[in-house]
């Protein structure tokens, strides 16, 4: 089969249809989307911060805070991928508000747990809510950006990630100071009070959120013609991974490999966002000092990713932009092993976040490049979900290893391996398709300019 390059080509002069076009799409589905993704990321990882009180009341390890951890990234492998395809046949309004709503419901009964397996069963049923969510989005910006624009797109939308946790991390430690309103613990709040702008946001997706361009009634009739036509013309190109049923999508070589390659930014993300809470509290901090210096890794990340997200659509080039990143984050989690101090601690903990997050733009354009139109649904949740079964584990891994070592740094010693293995396979696969590149120039067509079967 030939394959045509798939990374962007340089960009020359555009008109001034799509520079009006594609602003305006930018403006009215981003922002928006971040707010949501903003929300799905704190009520995800408030936790965090619940646990500096919710631990000792539910008589919960560090394992066991762990295994909970680890449970929602459970229920998030076993139901995302059918999310993702319900999201392709409902479409995106009806199924991202469905999410939302429902994970906001979820999120606030976390409140009234009383003991590990009511923790268990409120984390289970948290990623049983959210799962969908984000490969759902990923899949949805492929109906709005063509793929020169998707890196810098991703970047922008999942720049909410650290700053959930930089502005969440001083919320979320006031809301633990209402210890004790009405009853309840400040923990309780915390859940409570998080969840609510889930429900808010879903009831506002269901009302202004467009299912695709044609729907768009804020693009005149020549934007929505011109953006139809470029992304039904990308949808045809030849790509990785071309039409193939769900078995086949999720046992693909190109998925399984970008699977991988992402589990170690993902459980990285995820384990820190959990934990970090707890790793600088343990260098004496009080609560609100932990809140407060728990947001500056989040808050340098969050400006490298939006810039590393233009430089990889700028350059065209996925491979390199895609396992630097990874690299600098296995070298900066091993370097934690050799310190004791919080500064020092702190340097390293931003080094490891840069590099977690300034994959996600160039890593999930490279994906969206190698997927087919027919595949993308599937394939985006498969990646996903399979990245995703290396969050759980590695997550229960932390505190396993830090109820049996008491550090800190050792535990995160798995992460430093993933990231590693991530960042050579991305090396590698890039360097095989160039290959396969190369060989396909070489294929014989057959009549009307199709490749001649293998």
């Amino acid at each position: 089969m030939h394959i045509e390059p798939t990374a962007p080509a340089a960009a020359g002069p555009k008109s001034a249809l799509e520079i009006s076009t594609m602003r305006r799409a930018t403006w009215h589905i981003v922002p928006f989307m971040m707010l949501c993704y903003f929300i799905a990321y704190v009520d995800r990882v408030n936790a965090g911060f619940a646990a500096l009180q919710m631990n000792k009341d539910l008589g919960l390890s560090q394992a066991a805070f762990g295994l909970g951890g680890g449970l929602f990234f459970v229920a998030y492998v076993l139901f995302e991928i059918h999310s993702n395809l319900a999201m392709e046949k409902l479409g995106a309004r009806l199924w991202i508000a469905r999410i939302m709503i429902t994970w906001g419901i979820v999120g606030a009964l976390a409140a009234f747990a009383v003991g590990p397996y009511t923790y268990y069963l409120g984390r289970f049923l948290l990623g049983a809510a959210e799962a969908g969510f984000f490969p759902g989005v990923i899949l949805y910006l492929t109906y709005w950006f063509p793929a020169e624009y998707r890196g810098r797109i991703v970047a922008l939308f999942m720049v909410a990630i650290p700053i959930s946790s930089l502005l969440g991390s001083p919320i979320s430690a006031g809301l633990l100071s209402t210890d004790g309103l009405m009853g309840l613990r400040g923990w309780q709040w915390l859940f409570i009070l998080e969840a609510i702008p889930a429900v808010l946001l879903g009831v506002l997706v269901f009302a202004i959120l467009p299912n695709r361009p044609a729907n768009a009634k804020w693009l005149n009739p020549e934007q929505r013609a011109w953006l139809t036509h470029r992304i039904e013309e990308e949808r045809v190109r030849a790509k990785p991974v071309a039409h193939m049923s769900v078995w086949q999508v999720v046992t693909n070589k190109y998925v399984l490999a970008l699977a991988v390659i992402y589990a170690g930014s993902s459980a990285t993300s995820n384990a820190l966002s959990l934990w970090q809470p707890q790793i600088l509290k343990s260098f004496g901090l009080s609560t609100m000092q932990t809140g407060l210096l728990n947001g500056i890794p989040f808050a340098i990340a969050s400006v490298t990713m939006v810039l590393w997200g233009r430089r990889a659509d700028r350059s065209g080039e996925r491979i390199l932009n895609t396992a630097m990143p990874l690299a600098l984050t296995s070298i900066s989690l091993l370097a934690t092993q050799f310190t004791s101090s919080l500064v020092v601690t702190m340097c390293l903990l931003s080094l490891v976040l840069v590099g977690t997050y300034a994959i996600k733009g160039p890593f999930w354009a490279l994906s969206t490049d190698w997927l087919s139109a027919s595949s993308a649904a599937a394939g985006i949740a498969a990646i996903n979900t399979l990245a995703h079964i290396g969050t759980s584990g590695a997550t229960w891994l932390l505190g396993y290893i830090k109820d049996q070592t008491g550090s800190y740094p050792m535990a995160l010693l798995p992460l430093a391996v993933l990231t590693a293995t991530g960042a050579a396979i991305v090396l590698v696969m890039g360097r095989q398709q160039s290959r396969d590149n190369e060989a396909a120039k070489a294929t014989p067509r057959a009549p009307g300019g199709m490749p001649a079967a293998h």
